[in-house]
Parts: C-alpha cells; structure tokens; sequence
C-alpha cells in the first residue's frame, strides 16, 4: 500500500527495523557478504535496461545520462560479472544462500501478488514515472 506521498511508507519502516535489527547483531560483514552477490546481479540487470531502452525505445527523452555511453555501462557489466563470478569461487557458503533467499521471492510475489493485483495499470503511471520509462 502507498500513503500519501506515493511510496510504500510502512513496508519501508518494516525494512528500517529489520536492517537495524540485522547490523546491531555484530555480523555486519557477514550480512555484505550475504547481499553482494545479489546486489551486484541487480545492477548489471538495471544496466542492461539501458541497453534495451536505448535499442526498443530510442526516440523517449531521457531526463538521465549514462556517462561515457556504451563504453562505461560495458564495462561496468564486465566488472561486476567478474566480481560476482569471483565470489561464487571464493565465497559460496554466502553466494549460494543469498541467492537462493533473492529467488524464492519470485513464487512469493507470484502467490501474494499474481492474477488478484489490483495496482495501478501501467497506462495510468504518474508523469514522474512516464518522464523516467
């Protein structure tokens, strides 16, 4: 649910108290290690999607640059690839778990959120979003 400002106001605080809960446990580098892996898989797929956009949608106006366009974004891609092929070889007891709790919230958004959603239909996104997309 989003409040009034648009975002979703009480899962955010749910994900406060709990990152708080997870830092003051002592494990702090524990925790990098869990999320890293995954954090960095994240980033190379929202890179990608400038590759798309650029390629499906060259003609919207783009209210942000991608400095140094396509050498920089690459070789991010290359990097954090290397980076995370690194860590499945040299850290899988925190790879592999982190992973695997990333991709179990694919059945769980489909059970929560599947065919009942009722969110907002892409065709009525706010002219923030449409200046983004």
């Amino acid at each position: 649910m989003l409040n009034k400002n648009a975002v979703p106001g009480k899962a955010l605080w749910i994900q406060c108290i709990w990152a708080c809960v997870l830092c003051l446990s002592g494990r702090y580098g524990e925790l990098l290690d869990y999320v890293i892996f995954c954090v960095l898989i994240f980033y190379i797929l929202t890179i990608l999607g400038i590759f798309r956009l650029r390629r499906k949608r060259p003609d919207i106006p783009r209210p942000y640059k991608a400095f140094l366009y396509p050498v920089l974004p690459a070789l991010y891609i290359a990097a954090a690839s290397v980076i995370c092929l690194a860590l499945l070889v040299y850290k899988p007891m925190y790879t592999w778990p982190g992973l695997i709790i990333v991709l179990l919230g694919i059945p769980v958004y489909y059970l929560v959120w599947g065919k009942n959603y009722t969110g907002t239909p892409a065709s009525e996104t706010s002219p923030v979003e449409e200046e983004v997309l």
